[in-house]
Parts: C-alpha cells; sequence; structure tokens
C-alpha cells in the first residue's frame, strides 16, 4: 500500500461571506491510500486563516504524516495533535482503510437505505438584499432550522431579516440560530443579545473574538440568548486545556468542526466535556470537499444530537467530487445506491 497527498482547489459557485472576507475559492488536501485497484480516501481540510495549523510548513508535516502512517498507523497521530486538520485527514484515511477501502468511516451510520442526518439551511453574509433573497429560498423549500452568519451589515438591518422570518413563522416553526463569528464586541454584546432574545434566537455562535475569557464568561453568564462556542475552541489539543476553558467558560453549547478541532476522538472529548457541564454540542462542516464531509456526516448520523446539524456546505462548490449525498431541507442524505466519483483525481 502507498499512501500519498493531493491538494487540490475547490471553486464556489458563489462568492460566499465570512467574517474573514469573501471566498471565491478554497484550497485542500486529499489523502489517498491505494492498495491495487483499491482506493481509500481522507482530507486534510486546511482552512486558511483559521486553522490553528495554518502554517508556511504545512505541505512537508504532511507529507512527513503520511509517510509515517504506512509504519507506525494511528499511534503517530498523537504527535501531530498540534495540526488538527493533518490528524483529521489521517483518521479519516486510516477509517477509510480500516473498513475496506469503500468511504465507510462509521459504520455504525449506515442503515439499509443509507443515512440522514437533519441540518440546518445556511444565510451567508452579505447585502441586505442578498441575504433577504437567501433566506426566501430556504423558506420556500421548507427549511424548518436556519443559520444566519451575521456581522457583515449593520445590526438593525440583520434585525429586520429576522424579524421578516418571524413574521411568517413562530419559533415551534422555524428555529433561527445566528453565527455572529466574533463580531460584537464586549461592550456591546449584551445589549444586541438583549435584542435578539425577542425573536427566540435558538443560539448566538461565537458573539466576540475568541480569547477573552473573562468577557465571554461575562456574557454567557448573563446572555437571555443561549451561547454556543466556535472558534474559540481552535487551539486547545490536551483534555486540561480543554476542561479549563470550559469549566471556566460554561458555554450553553459548543460548534465542532472536526477538521478544526483535530479529528473524532478530539470531539469525543469535548462532548464529554460538555455533557458533564450540562451543556450541547452541535456537529458543523468547515468548507470540506464531499471526502471530508462524508466523515463528518457519517460521525454526527453514527450518534444523533439533541440539535440539526450544519452539514449543507458540501454543496457549495462547482468541482466537489461527486458523491452519494443530496443536500434538501430534510437534511443531509446518503443514498446507499448511489456511486463516488474520483475522476478529478486520477
Amino acid at each position: 500500500m502507498t499512501i500519498h497527498f493531493r491538494k487540490y482547489t475547490l471553486q464556489f459557485k458563489q462568492p460566499g461571506g465570512t467574517s474573514r472576507g469573501i471566498l471565491r475559492s478554497k484550497d485542500t488536501y486529499i489523502l489517498i491510500a491505494a492498495d491495487g485497484e483499491r482506493r481509500a480516501y481522507g482530507e486534510a481540510a486546511l482552512f486558511r486563516g483559521l486553522s490553528a495549523d495554518d502554517r508556511p510548513n504545512y505541505e512537508e508535516v504532511l507529507g512527513e504524516c503520511c509517510g509515517r502512517l504506512l509504519v507506525e498507523g494511528r499511534k503517530v497521530l498523537q504527535e501531530y495533535s498540534e495540526w488538527p486538520s493533518v490528524v483529521f485527514g489521517c483518521e479519516t484515511l486510516l477509517f477509510d482503510v480500516q473498513n475496506g477501502f469503500r468511504q465507510v468511516i462509521f459504520p455504525k451510520a449506515f442503515l439499509e437505505a443509507g443515512f440522514t442526518v437533519r441540518s440546518n439551511g445556511l444565510v451567508w453574509m452579505g447585502t441586505k438584499s442578498f441575504m433577504l433573497e437567501q433566506i426566501k429560498q430556504k423558506l420556500n423549500e421548507g427549511f424548518t432550522s436556519i443559520k444566519l452568519k451575521i456581522g457583515a451589515i449593520d445590526f438593525e438591518t440583520e434585525i429586520e431579516l429576522i424579524r421578516f422570518i418571524r413574521k411568517q413563522f413562530s419559533t415551534s416553526e422555524v428555529e433561527v440560530r445566528l453565527d455572529a463569528n466574533g463580531a460584537f464586541t464586549a461592550e456591546n454584546a449584551l445589549s444586541y443579545l438583549h435584542q435578539l432574545s425577542a425573536f427566540g434566537i435558538s443560539y448566538v455562535e461565537q458573539p466576540i473574538k475568541a480569547g477573552q475569557w473573562q468577557e465571554m464568561a461575562r456574557i454567557i453568564e448573563q446572555s437571555p440568548v443561549p451561547i454556543a462556542l466556535d472558534e474559540e475552541l481552535i487551539g486547545h489539543y490536551s483534555i486540561p486545556s480543554k476542561r479549563r476553558l470550559m469549566e471556566t467558560l460554561q458555554p450553553h453549547l459548543i460548534v465542532l468542526k472536526p477538521a478544526l478541532a483535530g479529528g473524532f476522538e478530539a470531539c469525543d472529548d469535548w462532548k464529554k466535556l460538555a455533557g458533564e457541564m450540562g451543556g450541547d454540542w452541535v456537529i458543523t462542516s468547515a468548507l470540506e470537499s464531499n471526502i471530508g464531509l462524508n466523515a463528518i456526516a457519517q460521525y454526527a448520523a453514527a450518534e444523533p444530537g439533541n440539535y440539526a446539524q450544519g452539514l449543507g456546505t458540501g454543496m457549495l462548490f462547482t468541482n466537489n467530487f461527486g458523491s452519494p449525498y443530496t443536500f434538501d431541507a430534510n437534511g443531509l442524505h446518503y443514498h446507499q445506491q448511489s456511486a463516488w466519483n474520483f475522476e478529478a483525481l486520477s
């Protein structure tokens, strides 16, 4: 068996607005294990500007880890804990090999006809008209969980967009969740959260920028809206470090992105800590190709949570790999009878 990786650039169907600017393309790294005619795949889903392992020697480290996997297997991943997307890709690859080179990562996820993971519809940042267009589309399609990325336009306009949803649908009919990506400040966050509480918001992700523990703890304690941590989790590798964060901040929820958290064992650690402290968790993708999304979807399906997950990003790219997945208002669906298409990697 041989293991190697290929850099692959995903192209967005339409530019995606985030707190880190407008995304038109995204580089990722596809890991390939070849054994005769059989192929297993993983994805080291580096997120430039966000991943803790966005460093100049990334490709060198990824190649080194791939080379060691052949001889040392899974145990080598412990040495790469500070390279979370590398661990995520290698962990996925090894599970695929272990389960017969079939893109089966977590067999527990599969039912006879495949599986479905409940997932929210995502509304990207942008102008008021662009965001309103997306909201109307999601509501017309029947989504009952909608996530808005906010912080790109003024807060009053964003309130108007949320009010538009609530005029048509109650909290029992459509869940609204918000991702602030740190757009609020320690001074205005509670004022904004009190205004948002009138609209029955399910939770707000990362209201202020990560690293402000004293301010974040105060906001979480006093907020009338549940607070979820996202970027705050990045860069915490050891159990003591994760526990210290959770005990200090006491979040209502945590948002787990396996490629940023350091793989599935790392996510298991976070989920256990959240459970011990009375919190909950949501699994979301982080703009992976369908290879990474496949692993995350199976992980989410193997242990369904209490919330709709965030797994609709695989449909955003023009050159994604053909997969057995479809996405609609009922969630992300894996169709057992459909096939993968990896021709772009040949």
